[in-house]
């Protein structure tokens, strides 16, 4: 998936997806010039009666004129600000429209809610200035429709804090002001060897809010072939921005790996994998670890990959406290670059709401090239299959930020390192790895060499050797957190995944979160000593 192009490998793979074709009352959808109540409860009757029907791909038939526009000309269309839906209202809040165009051809219907009662909004080309484009708006259709939707607010009506835009995918920012990874409203069959199913958001409704409203409450209507959902986003900016996600789910049929709140991320090198990527800046990510606080109230870190090929784990847990995708490292140094930001990159923390059973949070790593690539996927997946005609109702948080709501009262793993093992000034005899995990918070740089800090190792094979626990010094008398060391030597020849697990602790408790790891052993051949 491209992320440059805004995911537009995921937005042709969604050329299967549906917008309703038929007459605009077939889905109590109002059409344009007319009303029609609305609420949540009746966008969910809409949902069901969508799933209850046979499932129809939707038409692609835009001008070729926009279908071959480039990136770059495409993002020369833009809309006109004066133009922005309550422009003129004194409000908080404005939404403006993407242009339909380069592989966004999927028309997606936009409303407004007002009193109860939901209008749609005509497309116009005076809305759009369509710049260096070389498109004639004068000559598009009247009905073309939107590709999607952006979100200002508080003044700041140059800079959009949210954008939903391609199948069922949005971002967001924190007061950073700096997009990063995205979040979609489903994920169908992620990482299995199977084709990944991309649902559409097919038609949206923006209640028009207040005077002095901090909250914007925004609703959508998804379809694909699988399955039909209806969506409420209420939406309220901020440091941490927060959208308080309900969801309906109606599927069509029996889904095999159903990816509730997925977030999407690009890792490509960091300083676990400095070798990945031939760059001259040290680190590219947009996030470089999931983060899960599991219904038992364990912590756990898991640093990023580029794997070499594609991986899926899976981490069992029972009704989890929160997850997501994290760009802990905020230090320019790490990343040296002044163009794309990477330490400005916000994370998302999912926390859900109410009874979400058994399943597990499920990691998906992809190999990638370079980092215009979205390669990494992370979702809570429910033990249970979601099969033709059931509900499935499910609420959430999404927190997109620098620093998540909820934190561990203990200390945290803010970097890990690799290389090659053994002791300094010493043969080696063998092949080793070795790990450098480092620790800080929760007063752990109080804590003096001889204070009793143990690391506890657990790995799935190989031969831990080397095990050290020690003040983290940044000058010779100044502690800045505490730093475990260990080699790993491979006991076989065996190329499968190794995982790691690793915390300290002191008198039986525990000190850290716990870390996670997942390294593959090279071959026998290239396991140099």
């Amino acid at each position: 998936m491209r992320r440059r192009q805004l995911l537009t490998s995921a937005v042709a793979a969604a050329t299967l997806l549906a917008r309703p074709t038929a007459a605009a009352s077939e889905f109590d959808l109002c059409g344009i010039g007319g009303s029609q109540p609305f609420d949540y409860a009746r966008l969910k009757r809409m949902a069901r009666a969508l799933a209850a029907r046979t499932y129809r791909a939707p038409s692609q038939a835009i001008p070729a004129a926009l279908k071959k526009l480039s990136w770059d000309a495409y993002q020369a269309i833009g809309f006109r600000h004066r133009r922005a839906l309550w422009h003129d209202l004194g409000l908080d809040f404005r939404i403006e429209l993407f242009h339909l165009g380069h592989n966004f051809t999927t028309p997606v219907r936009m409303h407004e809610v007002v009193d109860g009662r939901a209008h749609e909004i005509a497309y116009d080309p005076q809305l759009f200035d369509y710049g260096r484009s070389g498109v004639d708006g004068s000559g598009l259709p009247a009905d073309l429709g939107f590709a999607g939707w952006r979100l200002f607010f508080g003044g700041d009506w140059q800079r959009d804090i949210a954008a939903f835009l391609g199948a069922s995918y949005f971002r967001a920012v924190g007061g950073s002001k700096q997009y990063g990874l995205s979040a979609r409203g489903l994920a169908i069959d992620t990482g299995l060897p199977g084709p990944e199913e991309f649902p559409v958001f097919t038609a949206f409704w923006f209640q028009r809010p207040t005077a002095g409203d901090r909250t914007l409450e925004v609703y959508a209507l998804m379809d694909s072939p699988s399955v039909a959902g209806a969506y409420r986003f209420a939406i309220t900016p901020g440091a941490e921005l927060l959208m308080l996600v309900d969801t309906a789910l109606y599927p069509r049929a029996t889904i095999e790996r159903l990816g509730i709140a997925p977030a999407t991320s690009m890792f490509w090198c960091g300083e676990n994998e400095k070798l990945a990527c031939d760059d001259v800046r040290p680190e590219i990510h947009d996030s470089d670890g999931l983060s899960m606080w599991t219904g038992a109230g364990e912590w756990i870190w898991r640093p990023l990959h580029d794997p070499q090929a594609l991986r899926v784990n899976s981490y069992l847990d029972r009704n989890p406290k929160g997850f997501g995708l994290l760009q802990r490292d905020q230090d320019f140094d790490r990343y040296q670059d002044d163009g794309a930001w990477y330490n400005r990159r916000p994370g998302l923390w999912i926390e859900p709401v109410g009874d979400w059973g058994c399943g597990a949070v499920q990691l998906v790593e992809l190999p990638t090239e370079d980092e215009t690539n979205d390669n990494v996927v992370a979702y809570w997946n429910p033990d249970k299959n979601a099969a033709a005609g059931q509900e499935w109702l499910l609420t959430y948080r999404l927190y997109w930020g620098g620093n998540p709501p909820a934190q561990s009262p203990l200390a945290r793993v803010v970097a890990t390192r690799t290389g090659m093992g053994g002791v300094v000034g010493a043969k080696r005899t063998h092949f080793s790895r070795r790990f450098e995990i480092d620790f800080a918070g929760a007063g752990i740089d109080r804590l003096a060499a001889g204070a009793g800090v143990e690391p506890v190792i657990t790995a799935s094979r190989g031969r831990v050797e080397l095990p050290s626990a020690r003040p983290l010094l940044d000058a010779p008398d100044h502690a800045i957190g505490y730093r475990a060391i260990f080699d790993l030597a491979p006991t076989d020849a065996s190329t499968e995944p190794i995982n790691l697990r690793l915390y300290l602790r002191r008198e039986g408790k525990p000190l850290t979160e716990t870390w996670l790891y997942q390294w593959i052993p090279p071959p026998p051949d290239r396991r140099r000593t």
